[in-house]
């Protein structure tokens, strides 16, 4: 959070410990933050871009859930947590989360990094876009139509009377 109070704006930071790859490129270097990290980079596997939507599900968790889903006062007690166990929804607070922002959660915390939603998906599920069919037809369009400007607009706004 920027500053303290209901509206103030949020910053994600912290990106020492990152690094950025090519389109089809791999690591195996263990980069990241512990209780943000995949499974695959804890077990020293191959790992690709997908390691950001498992980070992307840690983060939306513990903003709607207010904890994080894998975590303890011992470092490896974390990395046993975040390989093995099922995430939860256990706690009173999920009540209020909507049973898409789960199911979104859900399909960023998979294990298995071949089956974890890739963020292509993560734009176009319904937690996201809700129900503006608008937003989606825009998007498919620019696809189709390869133009770069209009996907830019089509993937930064989700208020349609900003784009006509």
């Amino acid at each position: 959070m920027v500053e303290k109070g209901d509206n103030s704006e949020i910053k994600l930071v912290d990106f020492g410990l990152s690094r950025t790859f090519g389109p089809k490129e791999t690591c195996r270097e263990p980069y990241g933050t512990l209780c943000y990290v995949a499974p695959e980079i804890l077990l020293q596997q191959p790992y690709d871009k997908s390691v950001d939507c498992w980070s992307l599900g840690i983060i939306t968790y513990l903003m709607l859930g207010r904890h994080l889903p894998f975590d303890s006062q011992d470092d490896k007690e974390i990395g046993r947590k975040t390989i093995y166990q099922e995430i939860s929804f256990n706690h009173p607070v999920w009540s209020n989360v909507s049973a898409s922002g789960k199911d979104l959660i859900s399909k960023l915390l998979i294990k298995d990094r071949l089956t974890r939603i890739k963020i292509d998906q993560v734009l176009e599920h319904p937690w996201i876009l809700g129900d503006d069919q608008n937003i989606t037809m825009l998007r498919r369009k620019s696809a189709d139509m390869g133009d770069k400007v209009l996907q830019f607009v089509a993937y930064s706004n989700t208020n349609m009377d900003r784009i006509q």
